[in-house]
């Protein structure tokens, strides 16, 4: 945690990204995609829209215009993901799961591997905030699930707050690899 002094002189601390809120740990994957998906927004995507808005405006009345009226709107939207595709990648702290080394305690990274009370495995991976998939078993680091397995090893029985109720998990296996 960093201390940042606001204008009145008194301080508070701040996460590393300097947002106050929590860090934006990302993995090297999840880092490269939201950089392809900007790369993409800026090099191609509000290019070519910009041509469409400029061609709809040079055909006269803009107030009944389609072509004009939408463009503008998605140029809106455009703008407004690569301002938060810049912000994000501009505090992402890339942690690269598969340069952890060996350890079985769970930390930013790790695939887990645990068991339910019902005897039901499950596997996630604890990836960044942006790069939470829940059909592939990608949670985010500050989800239930993660704060409840950070710091656990294979054997540790942990509880976890559910919508049904408190279930105890038994974490399994902890590994560390590059996600695909």
């Amino acid at each position: 945690m960093a201390v940042q002094q606001n204008r009145t002189g008194s301080r508070r601390r701040t996460s590393p990204s300097g947002s106050g809120g929590p860090p934006n740990y990302m993995t090297p994957q999840g880092y490269a995609r939201l950089k392809a998906e900007l790369t993409q927004l800026l090099d191609s995507d509000r290019p070519e829209l910009v041509k469409v808005i400029s061609w709809a405006a040079s055909n006269g009345d803009r107030s009944e215009n389609g072509d004009y009226i939408y463009g503008k709107k998605r140029l809106r939207e455009i703008d407004r993901r690569i301002y938060y595709l810049g912000k994000r990648l501009d505090s992402a702290l890339v942690v690269n799961p598969a340069e952890r080394g060996e350890t079985e305690q769970i930390f930013f990274g790790a695939t887990v591997t645990y068991m339910t009370s019902s005897r039901e495995e499950h596997t996630v991976s604890i990836v960044g905030m942006d790069e939470v998939e829940p059909g592939r078993g990608r949670v985010s680091w500050i989800s239930p699930i993660a704060k409840a397995l950070l710091r656990k090893q294979p054997g540790d029985v942990v509880q976890l707050a559910t919508p049904g109720g408190v279930e105890d998990i038994e974490v399994v296996d902890v590994r560390y690899e590059a996600l695909p």
